[in-house]
């Protein structure tokens, strides 16, 4: 600091307008002397109170917090690079897993849809068989009816034929036979 005081000094001694007051320069007359003299013992005040040194500390104090709070913001950005990173990463395996469950929700649904195509082939066979019995079923029912009805029919028929070409005789005669065939089959 003192080196900056000299040199301040001997400009300000210098000067063009010191130079051009009138009279000597050295008297207490000399207002431009005058002001020279307040200024050296303010600088002089300044150097013995170490104002210069407080200033300089202050300034070091001031720069070394602007370089920690530098620093800090340079780790606080590296952080939320950091933390940006991590959550993308995240994201993208967040992504890749819903893309899994999708395909495996798909894959599944394919299955479920094979199984119900099978399951409902399976039914209509079932129902088929069983509409198929029911047909057999009514059918034989429907000519077992047919014949007992052509046998009624028929019995009525020969009845009828017989009852008009038959004579009593011959009519007794066959009844006889019949008892004597149920006789013998009988014992």
């Amino acid at each position: 600091m003192r080196k900056l005081i000299i040199p301040t000094a001997l400009a300000g001694t210098l000067a063009s307008p010191a130079l051009a007051a009138s009279g000597p320069f050295f008297s207490l007359g000399n207002t431009d002397f005058v002001v020279l003299l307040g200024f050296l013992l303010f600088l002089g005040v300044l150097v013995y109170f170490k104002v210069p040194g407080m200033l300089g500390k202050l300034l070091d104090k001031r720069a070394d917090d602007i370089r920690s709070e530098l620093d800090e913001a340079r780790a606080l950005r590296e952080e939320a690079q950091a933390l940006l990173a991590s959550y993308e990463r995240k994201s993208r395996e967040v992504s890749e897993q819903a893309e899994r469950i999708i395909a495996h929700a798909r894959e599944e649904a394919q299955i479920a849809a094979e199984q119900a195509k099978s399951n409902i082939a399976e039914s209509i066979e079932r129902r088929l068989a069983g509409a198929e019995s029911q047909i057999a079923s009514a059918q034989a029912g429907a000519i077992k009816e047919v014949r007992d009805r052509a046998a009624t029919v028929a019995v009525a028929a020969a009845r009828d034929v017989v009852a008009k070409q038959m004579s009593a005789a011959e009519a007794n005669k066959l009844i006889d036979d019949s008892i004597a065939q149920v006789g013998a089959k009988l014992h």
